[in-house]
């Protein structure tokens, strides 16, 4: 692999990286719950799945996912289906009642969300979109040696996981930076209720896609 093929590979993964997408609300809505780690763990959870992705491409295994209409369809629903579970359950938090609650007790934080929760959503919301596996299979082949080496196809899915991980990371520093603001009641439901309107709007669209 050249040097040009591989800056070329760069830039089209940053096109594509810095391209808004569930992973990205989920990660913004993560870092106002769990905080800094709470983003950056989401983060590193989406960066899990694009390597196991990028793995499985390399080994052949997503060409078979592509060829069987029954598996790629029964990921692709599972996927959105959990997409549109996390945006209801945001829906409902923007929106649930407060009691008669006092200034004081307004400006407290909702509970916390746990590490382990933020790793696992980033991790199984990725791994739930056959669209990378479709996107790594076409894309990953141009820029390696012959188009068929484990090794060059692996190590590039492994630069976008870390380019991935580096985009969302910078997110949830930059959300974390304003989180007192942004934690405020009555903002923090309205960027609730818009990443969690996103987060079901995009599982619609996933279940809706043809591939």
């Amino acid at each position: 692999m050249t040097l040009a093929s591989f800056l070329a590979f760069v830039g089209v993964a940053a096109l594509v990286i810095c391209t808004p997408g569930p992973d990205t609300a989920l990660t913004i809505r993560n870092t106002l719950f769990g905080g800094r780690s709470g983003g950056v763990l989401t983060a590193l959870g989406v960066a899990t799945g694009l390597s196991l992705w990028a793995l499985a491409t390399s080994l052949g295994l997503v060409a078979l996912l592509v060829a069987s209409e029954p598996i790629f369809r029964a990921i692709q629903y599972a996927g959105a289906a959990y997409l549109i579970y996390l945006g209801i359950m945001a829906l409902r938090e923007a929106f649930r009642r407060q009691g008669a609650a006092s200034p004081a007790a307004a400006a407290i934080s909702p509970r916390r969300l746990a590490p382990a929760i933020a790793y696992r959503q980033g991790l199984v919301s990725n791994l739930g979109n056959p669209k990378i596996a479709v996107f790594f299979a076409s894309l990953l082949p141009q820029f390696a040696a012959g188009g068929s080496s484990f090794t060059t196809l692996f190590l590039l899915g492994l630069v976008f996981a870390a380019m991935t991980l580096l985009w969302l990371s910078a997110y949830a520093l930059v959300v974390a930076k304003a989180g007192d603001v942004l934690r405020r009641s009555r903002v923090r439901r309205v960027i609730e209720a818009l990443t969690g309107g996103l987060l079901l709007a995009l599982g619609l669209r996933i279940a809706a896609e043809q591939r």
